[in-house]
């Protein structure tokens, strides 16, 4: 009895397959441009954007970063006046470089890009 597909091609097949599936799943809009109005940004705070947090340390200085927590890659999702902190394990970062204040993490906050145009600032991976 013959096969129509041996097992060398059902093999390679798959991996193919397989290799699409995991770029796929690495996409995603991580690295897609986010917009905000330069408003929107507490002097002396930050604001979560999509992937990003965008702080304002000081009037008209802006400084962008990746909401990723260095420690295990959880979203950031709470702003405590010029702290951020991960909900996972409590790390707490300054908006002001990125720095770990406390926690688990022990690497500072990947930066980011940030542009302000008029009255909207467009972050970047």
């Amino acid at each position: 009895m013959t096969h129509p597909c041996s097992r060398r091609m059902f093999l390679l097949g798959s991996a193919t397959t397989l290799a699409g599936v995991v770029l796929a799943a690495c996409g995603g809009d991580a690295d897609k441009a986010k917009e905000i109005a330069v408003s929107e940004v507490p002097i002396g705070s930050a604001v979560i954007v999509g992937d990003f947090i965008l702080a304002q340390p000081t009037a008209g200085e802006y400084k962008a970063y990746s909401a990723a927590c260095t420690h295990q890659r959880a979203k950031i999702t709470k702003v405590d006046g010029s702290h951020v902190i991960c909900p996972a394990h409590g790390s707490v970062f300054d908006i002001t470089d990125g720095s770990v204040v406390s926690g688990l993490a022990r690497d500072p906050l990947k930066a980011a890009t940030v542009e302000v145009t008029g009255d909207t600032a467009t972050v970047t991976s």
